[in-house]
């Protein structure tokens, strides 16, 4: 086998994070290329769950990257550091998916089954054993434990997956998480699986969308196939079902589950489900499961709050590999207060087009992106000076009193409510907003931010006397 060019292989990179930004992430420096024959190109990752996110969701563009940097027309497969390149073959590399008879080393005849099932190296590099992982959807390494930012709306729920994954069955057995979309439910469901994997190599999981689970019981139905399909899911050691809320009106799937449930529930064998909404919650759903759902641990994600949403940011742009400015964090962060999910996807626009345009991210370039709209002429322009002159009148306090030392709350009250004012209705960085408020450094703006943004939340009388300030200048604006 050929050794690939160190160069051939960041022309590869490169190709990737101009052409391809969304998916790159920043442990893809850690792939080692090891090997080009026969069209072939081998990539070493550091475990099944690279592997497996690789081969599904990223390898028409490694494919294309590999051709373009090469000049030749060059396939990518990729494997684990306890497997042999030749045990791998083409067929694996150039199929758009891959069945368990195509990844096993010794294939033989498949029984059918309602889906395909995959065999996945063991997620820890240092074992050779296998565990059999039944799935429609597929883990990310994004969703790991490490990689989930904990704030007041997730830590119960955070602090009961950690539970739950390292004591199967004894913890919290159901596991009930519910919550709006983009709050963390389904990154909490793979973390689980990604540890269970890793802590032992060799545990069934089962981890897939409710739609699945019904679609694939019907099918069974159709073709006669129930005992596959409670073979399937009765002898796991893991259940992970996303979005269970999809029994509504369902009554034979409700009498399928309700009987999986128990078989499972009754050889101690862990099951975690969420949902948009609490058990009691859920419309149309059998008494009987709303109990059972209560069995363990019910726990809801909730939209997080400012110092959380900061957070998150850094969080998915570091995975990223990006390096984002304090106020383009800022920015974000205060532009998008609804969910992670908005915030991942504001990131992923930006870096398309900082990628696109060849331009380091900034600020005016995250306004952009984000679709910002310039002042709209005739309309007046809300400027600092105006949010200063609302704010000193409704306080009756000088603007020598916001920009001096002065730590009295008389002072410190309005001048954190003017830095808030001034983040969300001007295009001033942080430095620029701190510096008029008497020299002040970027980290105090974001504090004051902050600070803000946790009263307004939980103090309904400063909340309305930050609106009726904001108000004293908005509705001039809006004529």
């Amino acid at each position: 086998m050929t050794k690939l060019d160190s160069a051939l292989w960041r022309d590869m990179i490169d190709h990737l994070r101009k052409r391809h930004a969304p998916i790159c992430r920043q442990w893809f420096d850690d792939l080692e290329p090891v090997g080009l024959e026969g069209g072939l190109l081998t990539i070493h990752t550091d475990n099944a769950i690279q592997k497996n996110y690789l081969q599904r969701q990223c390898r028409e563009q490694f494919n294309e990257a590999a051709q373009a940097a090469t000049g030749a027309l060059v396939a990518v497969q990729f494997v684990t550091p306890d497997a042999m390149p030749s045990q791998m073959t083409v067929r694996e590399a150039a199929a758009p998916t891959a069945s368990a008879s195509t990844i096993q080393t010794s294939a033989t005849p498949s029984q059918p089954t309602p889906a395909p099932s995959r065999t996945i190296e063991s997620a820890s590099p240092h074992s050779n054993a296998h565990a059999v992982f039944e799935d429609e959807q597929v883990l990310s390494p994004d969703y790991s434990f490490e990689n989930f930012v904990t704030g007041p709306g997730n830590d119960l729920a955070y602090a009961a997956a950690t539970a739950v994954a390292n004591q199967l069955g004894n913890a919290y057995n159901p596991l009930f998480i519910h919550g709006g979309v983009g709050l963390g439910k389904t990154h909490l469901l793979q973390a689980i699986c990604q540890k269970v994997l890793y802590d032992n190599p060799g545990a069934r999981i089962c981890y897939l969308s409710c739609e699945t689970f019904v679609n694939q019981f019907l099918d069974c139905v159709q073709k006669g196939q129930m005992s596959t399909f409670r073979d399937r899911y009765r002898h796991v050691d893991l259940l992970v079902i996303d979005d269970i809320q999809f029994l509504t009106n369902r009554d034979r799937s409700q009498e399928e589950f309700f009987h999986t449930f128990n078989a499972l529930y009754q050889n101690s064998k862990q099951i975690v489900l969420s949902s948009d909404r609490a058990p009691s919650e859920i419309p149309q759903l059998e008494e009987r499961l709303v109990s059972r759902f209560g069995w363990g641990l019910v726990t809801s994600v909730a939209k997080p709050d400012y110092e959380t949403r900061l957070a998150i940011v850094r969080a998915k742009a570091q995975v990223r590999g990006l390096e984002i400015s304090d106020d383009v964090i800022c920015y974000i962060a205060t532009r998008i207060d609804s969910n992670a999910r908005e915030m991942e996807g504001a990131i992923t626009t930006i870096q398309g087009h900082a990628a696109l345009q060849n331009k380091q991210i900034d600020l005016a370039l995250a306004r952009k992106a984000l679709g910002e709209q310039e002042p709209v002429a005739g309309k007046t322009q809300i400027t600092l000076q105006v949010i200063i002159d609302a704010v000193t009148r409704y306080y009756n306090v000088r603007l020598g009193d916001l920009q001096s030392k002065r730590r009295h709350k008389s002072i410190t009250e309005p001048r954190q409510i003017c830095m808030w004012l001034a983040r969300k209705h001007t295009r001033f960085s942080l430095e620029e907003i701190g510096g008029y408020f008497g020299g002040r450094d970027h980290t105090t703006v974001m504090h004051s931010i902050r600070t803000v943004e946790q009263r307004m939340s939980i103090e309904a009388v400063f909340a309305q006397q930050v609106n009726a300030v904001e108000q004293m200048f908005t509705q001039g604006s809006e004529g």
